[in-house]
């Protein structure tokens, strides 16, 4: 049983690092790693090793190795801890864009791999295909290692089962700025704003509104680039898609007016040209084109693309929702799937015990941050806390959007046939925002009437399939 008392300690500490995308992490380890030539890792009794006798090898089916890779010394915590225990992991290769199709035909052969990253495609509808089995039986929400973790697991049950178990969040995106920019522009520190409750959709607008407007003679000027529009239906606390409870069954939010709301806003922006469209790589690119504010994960401004001497950036979250209750959020979730028809119950018990640790235990935590600091001198500590650990807190409610599990219609860009070639739940986040052909912007009822007919048709599809697999037990 891990100590409850360290587990609390380490609880508001927990690391954020971005990943490429939303919806398929490039790999799930980010920066923040803490490695054993960093850290002496002990090994603990708090983690029951793996018995006698049961199998102690666990076959990885995924696109990136756990292991060290070739001439690399550094090995994650959670592997030395898992090889501490008596654990080996087996890397078996696919790729990124085969992976499902790999899963299947393991399966369908009857030589089944037993562990999957887990990307949004998995759930629902890969859990209910049997690709994926519950984890309750090796994971213990009760138990104070997964007690924080909880109330996200509780969005991933089919059937009053559990079938992901976070063991890390990662920030999708977070508003990066140029401080000496908002001075020059006697504009007010958002951060500030934020510490003191004022930091919401309103402010966010009227300053970049603000910024714009100040522009002298041929001076271009922008409020806003990269990846935002998302957390902004994100910050009404609700998705496209949704679980109803009483329903039991996926439901359509296409018609709730906090869309109408949310759409707004993104259109005014776009509208009134306070958003860059185009894609910007890094944070000290985007503040040269005298864009107020970047939207993206703190991978953008750190590392290769760390502040150098003199810069003077800082970072506030999201903004608010001015009518929510609370503050919501959207976050990537880093866990490993356990496959169906795997009978590796002790090993992956001992695995998911060591993942947890190496991203909850304090003294890790401080050796990731550390660590983070050597390579990013120039960040503050305002900076950190936002990036990487604010959407972790208890200020934050985190939610998971299941839009992206549902179909491959709905979610999966390969089968997109717009100009975009953008599945339907991320082209209707972000279209308001963008114009057709002919320059005329899109608006919300516009994409509505179009995409609605066929959201329900693949919700019915999936809610069909769904209560055949509750009716069955499963």
């Amino acid at each position: 049983m891990f100590k409850a008392r360290r587990i609390l300690a380490g609880a508001a500490a927990l690391s954020f690092v971005f990943m490429a995308a939303s919806c398929n992490s490039s790999k799930g380890k980010g920066d923040d790693s803490s490695y054993v030539d960093k850290v002496k890792v002990e090994d603990t009794q708090e983690i029951e090793a793996i018995p006698e006798g049961a199998d102690n090898t666990i076959e990885w089916l995924s696109y990136f190795d756990l292991n060290p890779g070739k001439g690399q010394q550094e090995k994650s915590v959670e592997l030395d801890l898992f090889e501490k225990k008596g654990g080996k992991i087996h890397y078996n290769p696919t790729t990124s864009l085969t992976k499902f199709d790999t899963l299947a035909e393991r399966k369908l052969a009857n030589d089944v791999p037993d562990m999957f990253w887990y990307e949004s495609y998995c759930f629902p509808v890969n859990c209910m295909k049997d690709m994926f089995q519950p984890i309750d039986e090796i994971v213990d929400f009760e138990d104070p290692l997964w007690a924080d973790m909880k109330g996200t697991a509780d969005q991933f049950v089919l059937n009053g089962k559990h079938y992901v178990a976070p063991f890390k969040f990662v920030a999708n995106s977070v508003l990066t700025y140029d401080k000496d920019m908002m001075e020059a522009a006697a504009l007010d520190d958002p951060y500030e704003l934020y510490l003191n409750g004022e930091w919401n959709w309103d402010t966010f607008y009227n300053m970049m509104d603000e910024y714009v407007s100040g522009a002298e003679g041929d001076e271009e000027r922008y409020g806003v680039n990269g990846w935002l529009a998302n957390f902004i239906f994100y910050s009404t606390g609700h998705t496209l898609i949704e679980y109803d409870a009483e329903k039991d069954e996926y439901v359509s939010n296409i018609d709730d007016p906090n869309f109408d709301r949310a759409s707004t806003l993104l259109y005014d922006i776009k509208k009134n040209n306070l958003v860059y469209n185009d894609w910007i790589g890094q944070a000290s690119d985007c503040f040269k084109k005298n864009i107020l504010f970047y939207a993206m994960g703190p991978w953008a401004s750190s590392d290769i693309h760390t502040p150098a001497d003199g810069d003077n950036w800082g970072s506030v979250p999201m903004p608010k929702d001015p009518e929510a209750d609370k503050q919501y959020i959207t976050v990537e979730t880093d866990a490993y799937m356990w496959i169906s028809g795997s009978t590796k119950k002790e090993a992956m018990k001992c695995w998911m015990e060591c993942a947890r640790t190496a991203y909850s235990d304090p003294e890790y935590l401080e050796v990731s941050k550390e660590k983070f600091f050597v390579k990013n001198p120039n960040w503050t500590e305002d900076m950190y806390h936002v990036g990487y650990e604010e959407y972790a807190s208890e200020n934050w409610t985190r939610i998971v959007d299941p839009g992206y599990g549902i179909s491959v219609v709905l979610s999966n860009d390969n089968a997109a046939t717009n100009a975009t070639k953008e599945a339907i739940i991320s082209y209707m986040y972000t279209s308001v925002m963008k114009t057709d052909d002919d320059g005329k912007q899109y608006t919300w009822t516009q994409l509505r009437e179009t995409y609605k007919g066929t959201i329900e048709s693949e919700l019915k599809s999936f809610n069909d399939e769904y209560k055949k697999f509750v009716s069955a037990g499963n």
